[in-house]
C-alpha cells in the first residue's frame, strides 16, 4: 500500500514492478544482475484518485504516460533491487502529491499609467541617444 495523503491510498494491486538491467557504471555486476526498476502505474484506470488530481497528474507526468494511460517510472540509482524499488515508489507518491495541489489561477493584470509612461520615456532616451551617436561619426556619412 503506498500512501499518498491521508485521504488517497494506492494499493499494490493497481502498480506494477518490473526488473531490469540497469545501465552505466557499475563493472561486471550490472551485466548480470537486473537492479534497475521500471514501475507502471494506470493513471486512467485508478480508483485511488480523484478525477481532477487525475487531470493534474497527466499533465504534470508529461511524455512519461503512455497512449494506455499508464505512468511509467524508471529507478537505477542505486545499486540494489530493494532501494530502487523504495525511490521509484516515492517518485511515484512525489508526482501524486504536487497533482494534488490545485494551481492558484492567473489574474489577469494591465500594467499602470505611470509603468506605461516610464517605458515610452525609457524609449525615447534610447532613441534620443542613438540619434547622436548617428551625427557624430568623424565625418563618415
Amino acid at each position: 500500500m503506498l500512501i499518498i495523503s491521508p485521504q488517497i491510498t494506492i494499493p499494490e494491486s493497481e502498480f506494477a514492478e518490473q526488473f531490469v538491467r540497469a545501465s552505466g557504471p557499475g563493472g561486471q555486476n550490472v551485466n548480470k544482475v537486473s537492479t534497475a526498476v521500471q514501475l507502471r502505474f494506470n493513471v486512467y484506470a485508478s480508483p485511488a484518485l480523484p478525477w481532477d488530481v487525475r487531470a493534474r497528474l497527466i499533465k504534470i507526468a508529461g511524455t512519461r504516460i503512455n497512449s494506455a494511460g499508464e505512468l511509467m517510472i524508471t529507478a537505477q540509482r542505486f545499486r540494489t533491487q530493494a532501494q530502487n524499488r523504495a525511490d521509484a515508489r516515492e517518485r511515484l507518491a512525489e508526482l501524486i502529491r504536487a497533482a494534488l495541489h490545485a494551481p492558484k489561477p492567473r489574474r489577469k493584470t494591465k500594467p499602470s499609467a505611470g509603468a506605461k509612461r516610464r517605458r515610452v520615456e525609457s524609449k525615447q532616451r534610447q532613441g534620443q541617444l542613438k540619434r547622436t551617436r548617428a551625427k557624430n561619426l568623424g565625418g563618415v556619412e
